[in-house]
């Protein structure tokens, strides 16, 4: 039997600038999805998107080691994948909220605990093998899908409305990082919060496109799609530099297969 191939460590560390990013592909997702089926052939719009979520996640795995632009290109693109995969199924498909949320809560599940049972452990810091970035990125698509059916159940089928369902997400968002911190299992709280920050951006974005009718702002999908650009590709690009004046950055061509 071949052994399984050891790669260096291919996710970042979780700091603060950690989840201000990933909030922000997070609304970025939501936008940049909406912006598409509405204002292009949704068709077209959705297999564009399926294939380019495709390249992204084969360069993050062709590379050996956690590269900033790589690896937040590979989110983006599992945010914008996983908001069409969810608004499919209900607007497509007529799949109620409530249902997609439910299957998508159970893959998520079924994900964790084949993860679990073949490697033993949960932890993004043990992504260390090639199998174990295939259940992460696994594992990251289902809780964008989870999140973004989530965000539009308590949004549309709860009533709440965006900012209100936003508010609410922003409250469960911080509740694990206070469990952690009294005690809760760092893992648990991790992933809880990961899954958690979808329907909070998602939220937040929709608010701020989406029209005065539908009870946002009115700014408009693509206006907003274009600033978070702005501000994750200024983040990640901040990202990338510090690593590299680190020297912990391998050249393209050794850090690639």
């Amino acid at each position: 039997m071949v052994a399984e191939r050891v790669i260096f460590r291919k996710v970042p560390e979780v700091t603060a600038l950690f989840w201000v990013i990933k909030l922000l592909t997070t609304a970025l997702g939501e936008a940049t999805a909406d912006y598409l089926v509405n204002d292009f052939n949704p068709y077209l719009a959705v297999v564009a998107c399926t294939l380019l979520f495709v390249g992204a996640l084969a360069l993050q795995f062709w590379f050996r080691r956690y590269v900033p632009w790589v690896y937040w290109l590979a989110i983006v693109m599992v945010a914008v994948f996983g908001t069409m995969a969810a608004d499919v199924l209900h607007v497509v498909m007529d799949v109620p909220y409530w249902l997609s949320s439910a299957a998508f809560a159970v893959a998520l599940v079924v994900i964790f605990w084949a993860w679990y049972r073949v490697e033993g452990t949960l932890s993004i810091h043990s992504i260390t093998t090639t199998r174990r970035e295939i259940f992460y990125w696994a594992a990251v698509s289902a809780a964008f899908a989870l999140g973004t059916a989530a965000g539009d159940l308590l949004a549309y089928t709860a009533h709440l409305g965006f900012l209100a369902a936003g508010l609410v997400f922003a409250v469960l968002f911080v509740a694990p990082g206070v469990a952690w911190r009294a005690g809760m299992n760092s893992i648990a709280a991790f992933w809880v919060s990961y899954v958690l920050t979808r329907p909070l951006g998602a939220s937040f974005a929709d608010w701020t496109g989406k029209g005065q009718d539908a009870g946002g702002l009115g700014w408009g999908d693509g206006p907003v799609a274009a600033v978070l650009l702005v501000l994750i590709v200024a983040l990640v690009g901040y990202l990338q530099v510090r690593q590299r004046k680190a020297g912990e950055l391998e050249p393209a061509t050794e850090a690639a297969r």
